[in-house]
């Protein structure tokens, strides 16, 4: 048995890296071990900051893991305090094995120290894994290191696979704003938005908002923006829904009730949104920024931290509608998993195997 340290566990990428179909004892070779609760928590399952990450903690429970494997969280500690981490792993032989998820974090457009903080963990690494093979490139033209590609596995609940999409009259393109974070730039589309829809028959722009844009007590007021998004409600081709952040069930309720699904995002690498959304049968329409479309394949349009081509979006959501959307099957997602479960176990086993 492997015990895995996961930076973090409680994550719905974490919870899918192990294996649905193989026996119980193979089931158990790997085990993560729970996320430790912060010193200052506010919330229930709370794991951020990461505690496995402060080197005090983690020098007084080393002894209680095989591997370290980061995947986000460390957004809030230093270079040096990282590099006091790796230190503290190469002391007692404990294997770090990093998966690059973004080379741009989403949250943070000044990009600078998240790549100082790479700087310090990938060198470091026993494997770099990534999930498409342009963000391997991008990584060994940086760092000279040969990351390992495993594809993302899936997000949506198997069991929520192939069943049957409510029927809609006409065909409805999705744009979530979520909470603005700060990748995110829907007012940007939205006018090219309007356009393209009234080039298809019975087409409807459906504009959705976290509500905690209008609530001043909350991280992500951005009342203007939300008020200028909010204006398209005068068009008719628009349907604007301001409502709390969906939970997992309504998520799926909704990536259901539309036909597309365009991704405003500026900069980032990958995306969770985009592989639920080929679950459960939603087309995307994804940005030139990163490597959305390696996930899988579906229209683009330009659209980074500087550029934006307003006809190459036109012609990513009219094709689009003329296009047949392919959902996953639940058998393919099934095996997919266990061949992603199955290749990160073989990484423990060497990275443990090369430590000892």
């Amino acid at each position: 048995m492997i015990t895995v340290a996961s930076v973090p566990s409680a994550h719905v990428y974490v919870d899918h890296l192990a294996p649905t179909t193989t026996p119980v004892d193979q089931h158990e070779r790997v085990v993560r071990l729970p996320d430790p609760t912060p010193a200052n928590a506010t919330i229930d399952g709370q794991w951020w900051p990461p505690r496995l990450l402060e080197n005090d903690w983690l020098l007084a429970h080393v002894d209680g893991f095989d591997v370290l494997h980061v995947h986000f969280g460390f957004d809030t500690f230093a270079p040096e305090d990282l590099a006091a981490v790796v230190r503290t792993l190469a002391a007692f032989d404990k294997p770090l094995v990093l998966t690059v998820h973004d080379l741009h974090n989403p949250h943070f457009p000044d990009n600078r120290t998240h790549l100082a903080q790479l700087d310090v963990l990938v060198p470091a690494a026993h494997t770099v894994i990534t999930l498409t093979q342009g963000a391997a490139d991008a990584i060994a033209q940086r760092w000279g290191v040969r990351a390992q590609v495993i594809a993302h596995p899936h997000v949506a609940p198997l069991t929520q696979m192939e069943r049957p999409r409510p029927h809609t009259d006409g065909y409805v393109v999705g744009v979530h704003a979520k909470n603005l974070r700060s990748n995110l730039d829907p007012l940007t589309l939205m006018d090219t938005l309007v356009e393209a829809v009234r080039q298809i028959p019975d087409a409807t722009l459906r504009l959705d908002i976290d509500d905690d844009v209008f609530d001043h007590f909350s991280h992500w007021y951005s009342p203007t923006i939300g008020a200028k998004l909010c204006d398209y409600a005068t068009y008719d081709e628009v349907d604007i829904r301001v409502h709390p952040r969906f939970d997992d069930a309504q998520l799926w309720t909704y990536l259901s009730s539309i036909d597309v699904s365009v991704l405003p995002y500026r900069f980032g690498t990958h995306s969770g949104w985009l592989e639920a959304c080929h679950d459960l049968g939603t087309a995307v329409i994804a940005p030139t920024c990163g490597f959305y479309d390696q996930q899988h394949p579906c229209a683009t349009f330009d659209f980074g931290t500087d550029t934006f081509d307003p006809a190459s979006l036109i012609d990513a959501v009219v094709a689009t509608h003329g296009r047949p959307t392919v959902a996953s099957s639940r058998a393919q997602r099934t095996a997919e998993r266990d061949s992603i479960a199955a290749a990160h176990l073989a990484v423990y086993e060497r990275a443990v195997g090369d430590a000892r």
